[in-house]
């Protein structure tokens, strides 16, 4: 089997569509007086930069596991920002940091709350955690990819356990986020449910953005070869339970959080 890192060409499709969660996650925090931060799961890097910028941070590191997507950050680097590889489930800064950015990354960790309280362990004494995860486990968009998974010839060549999905396994409903928040001592989290509505030029679209995040995982099981088959199958299965349309209308549910540590 193939190793397969992330494709920033094909993640970036949808910059548009993806920028809007990342942007109503910025409103959200507290400006003024960030003077570091990082960006943990920074992608291309290109919001990062933006966002450094819109708060007016003082330095800011993005952090990602994908070397493809770093290199296209290595070219947005600057004095004031840069970028890492690293493990944001182990990041640890020794306390340092103003602000803990983490946009549509931590679905891909597991157990929320060991990493939530590690990295709210490393905010300076007003610190901020401001984080959004994607909570569509159940749209036919991603439950008709693990049913094709489970089909042979993709299941047998996955090793008899196709991989799960992130999105199900790791993310916790709204509230126990914002319980969580509450224990660990931030000041009136803000945590919130948006469904983001996004008008695809057809169904069939949908396929091309859960390629460039969902299907990672499989195109990392499967051997190179299968990797079209599996597509071909899953769009044909996400048809049948979403209707061929034109246009089609994508409700996708996101779980936007922000909080601050009280003052001393």
């Amino acid at each position: 089997m193939t190793g397969v890192d992330w494709n920033p060409a094909q993640y970036e499709r949808f910059a548009v569509q993806r920028a809007q969660p990342f942007w109503d996650l910025v409103e959200m925090i507290h400006p003024g007086g960030i003077e570091r931060a990082v960006d943990l799961g920074c992608g291309t890097g290109s919001l990062t930069v933006h966002a450094a910028e819109r708060l007016g941070i003082g330095r800011m590191t993005g952090i990602d596991n994908s070397p493809a997507m770093l290199d296209v950050a290595a070219s947005r680097g600057r004095v004031e920002v840069d970028f890492e590889y690293g493990d944001i489930s182990r990041w640890t800064s020794g306390g340092d940091h103003d602000l803990v950015l983490a946009n549509a990354a931590l679905q891909w960790v597991p157990d929320h709350r060991a990493v939530i309280e590690r990295w709210a362990s490393q905010l300076t004494a007003c610190g901020q955690l401001a984080i959004q995860v994607p909570a569509n486990a159940d749209h036919p968009s991603h439950t008709c990819s693990a049913t094709v998974a489970e089909r042979e010839p993709f299941r047998s060549a996955m090793g008899g356990t196709p991989p799960a999905d992130p999105v199900g396994a790791n993310v916790l409903a709204p509230e126990a986020y914002a319980e969580l928040l509450h224990d660990l001592g931030f000041e009136d989290p803000d945590v919130r449910l948006v469904v983001y509505p996004q008008v695809m030029p057809s169904s069939a679209t949908v396929v091309d953005w859960t390629r460039g995040t969902s299907l990672t995982r499989f195109f990392t099981a499967l051997p190179d070869d299968l990797h079209e088959r599996f597509v071909d199958a899953y769009r044909s299965e996400l048809l049948v339970a979403i209707g061929d349309r034109a246009p089609y209308f994508y409700a996708f549910k996101r779980i936007l959080m922000n909080a601050r540590r009280r003052a001393a």
